[in-house]
């Protein structure tokens, strides 16, 4: 009888252990999902923000329509003021054209360009040329805005201007980091011409 007891106390014990053992993995298995969860909860926001941000450098950026200088003189002729007519890219947000920045590549000079109200060796200026929306002159907001950049070749070229046959390289940054880089090229002969396309 004795035996039958100690038997019955026994299987009692391990009977005990392999259900807090049991809680145990459970009380692991529990905790490493919520871990897990988490985990996978903050790397979908970080790719999410990864994601509209990567979008934002491809989308948020301006078009340049074309590029004109109707600003010659000197002898011998050189163009003396840069004018760009640029508009939103498709799919693009609001552009605010006062976080924009253009970097000027030039013949002799490298020139980083920030938004003024006049357009000088430091800053370029601009126009609303037409403004949908009036949303405001420092901003495109519409795919139908389009503005004017105006860039003084004179002053960030040291009072020299841009000769006939020299060449631009101009790179336009969003507050975004969408970027548009156009090369423009003076034609080789400015004589008797008031406007000339670059």
């Amino acid at each position: 009888m004795e035996r039958h007891t100690r038997d019955t106390e026994e299987r009692g014990q391990v009977g005990i252990g392999t259900l807090i053992v049991f809680i145990a993995m459970v009380l692991v298995a529990a905790i490493a999902a919520g871990v897990l969860i988490n985990t996978a909860g903050f790397l979908q926001t970080k790719s999410q923000e990864t994601g509209e941000q990567s979008g934002a450098q491809v989308t948020d950026r301006l078009q340049l329509n074309s590029i004109t200088s109707d600003d010659i003189g000197g002898d011998p002729a050189k163009v003396q003021t840069v004018d760009a007519i640029a508009s939103r890219a498709p799919g693009a947000g609001a552009i605010s054209l006062t976080e924009v920045t253009v970097q000027w590549v030039g013949p002799e000079t490298v020139e980083t360009l920030k938004w003024g109200d006049t357009a000088n060796g430091t800053h370029f200026s601009t126009t609303m040329v037409k403004n949908a929306q009036s949303g405001g002159t420092d901003s495109v907001n519409s795919d139908a805005d389009t503005v004017r950049f105006t860039f003084s070749a004179q002053d960030i070229s040291d009072g020299n201007g841009l000769d006939p046959g020299d060449q631009v390289t101009l790179r336009l940054t969003t507050a975004s980091n969408g970027e548009t880089i156009t090369t423009l090229s003076v034609p080789d002969s400015l004589i008797g011409e008031s406007v000339v396309s670059l």
